[in-house]
């Protein structure tokens, strides 16, 4: 078969990895693709705005693909689903309807109060005014988000009243575009944080593997919220007994919520959670998507042939799917940015060390790559350096390893992720 995948960062090469590493895939293209995808063996790299639905479905119906798989929250927040599925493509990812469970979190709330999901206490403004005045009332720490599409930059976590005004008014003044038309104010939830991804066909649900990211750019986890700057999985912390209370508290009643709203889901729900010190849980928010870097390390315990699972929500009959299987051991992924992010940063930077990072043991997705006769940075987040090992301790270091031998100027790294699960 032949798959095209839409999306151009480190998700999108591991989810290319993947899914060639099946016999029953022929070919994948990816739209537009980065530096990595465009040197994997049997995958093109197609010159397309992954905004652009119509020459994206014109090149899928030419090239007789069998599956779309969309990457990113913004063209499925737009419709790419909906457009493709009309000129007659499978396509794995939520129509324009289910995409709102991410792309409005004012919307996802209300949907998570009406299936009773435990999340934390919170208030949805669309002035900055009485915004403010609710903050005044509140304890401290207190959580500011905006309500839209935000690439994983729109949240504050305000330890003082007059970071919350700011980050309120920063909102409302557009610094996040078309997000910024309401603010919702939250209860800081204390514990750490769990990625939770679950394959769904609008019936039947399943998780895979849970994670944990490292959000902020600073070790000891401060500076500012990103992307995300390394992941691991399985997350320790997510507990059998936990995940058999995410499938029926979370999952199954949002996929129930769904359906009551006439909304047909097909992709990936992911739902991020704080587990606080004694196990209990609440959802932060949900996407609609793969997560990055969750994927890049999820993936490379898959053993499931990925496009069966895909192809099973596509047409609807995940139920009939045996259990997921998954590789034993551990992995780790740390990811290499370019100096400055998440603010101003420059591209253009020159990288060396790939060959010798795998070479070391490590699997490199790229992120901000592109290759243009030398391999070149083209964004905040540039690398994901992957380690696969039976354990955690040798999954970092493989990682740890491989981050080593890569350079480009202003290149900045965390050097303490998975410090959850060292020692």
């Amino acid at each position: 078969m032949k798959i095209l995948v839409v999306g151009s960062g480190g998700r999108e090469h591991a989810l290319a990895w993947k899914l060639l590493q099946s016999s029953e895939v022929e070919r994948v293209f990816c739209v537009p693709g980065n530096g990595g995808t465009a040197t994997l063996n049997r995958c093109e790299n197609i010159s397309l705005a992954v905004d652009d639905f119509a020459l994206i479905s014109n090149f899928a119906l030419k090239e007789e693909i069998n599956l779309v798989v969309v990457g990113p929250e913004v063209p499925l927040a737009q419709g790419i689903t909906d457009y493709l599925q009309s000129q007659g493509l499978k396509v794995f990812g939520p129509n324009k309807a289910g995409a709102q469970i991410e792309a409005s979190k004012v919307w996802a709330k209300t949907l998570m109060q009406e299936a009773k999901i435990p999340i934390a206490n919170s208030a949805v403004f669309n002035r900055a005014a009485p915004a403010k005045s609710y903050i005044k009332d509140h304890e401290l720490p207190i959580v500011i988000k905006a309500d839209g599409l935000a690439a994983g930059k729109g949240v504050t976590v305000a330890t003082t009243r007059n970071q919350a005004v700011e980050a309120v008014e920063a909102i409302f003044r557009g610094q996040f575009g078309g997000a910024g038309e309401f603010v919702i104010v939250e209860e800081c939830l204390i514990g750490q944080e769990v990625s939770v991804l679950a394959l769904t066909d609008g019936l039947t649900i399943r998780p895979l593997l849970p994670a944990q990211d490292h959000k902020r750019i600073g070790e000891g986890d401060t500076g500012e919220n990103t992307g995300g700057m390394g992941a691991y999985a399985p997350a320790p912390i997510a507990t059998v007994n936990l995940m058999e209370r995410v499938q029926k508290q979370v999952l199954d009643r949002t996929i129930n919520a769904l359906r009551a709203r006439n909304i047909d889901y097909r992709g990936v729900l992911y739902a991020g959670l704080m587990i606080n010190p004694s196990g209990e849980f609440k959802v932060l928010e949900f996407n609609c998507r793969f997560g990055d870097p969750e994927t890049q390390v999820i993936l490379p315990l898959l053993e499931t042939p990925l496009e069966e699972l895909m192809l099973a929500c596509v047409e609807q009959r995940l139920e009939q799917m045996p259990p997921i299987e998954w590789k034993q051991g551990a992995c780790a992924t740390v990811v290499a940015a370019s100096g400055g992010y998440p603010g101003v940063y420059e591209t253009g930077k020159v990288i060396t060390g790939i060959a010798q990072a795998e070479a070391a043991g490590a699997t490199v997705f790229h992120a901000g790559t592109i290759l243009n006769q030398q391999l070149i940075t083209d964004g905040g987040r540039v690398l994901n350096v992957t380690g696969i090992g039976e354990n955690f301790e040798q999954a970092l270091g493989l990682a740890y390893a491989g981050i080593e031998q890569i350079n480009f100027e202003g290149m900045y790294y965390r050097r303490d992720i998975g410090y959850q699960v060292k020692g």
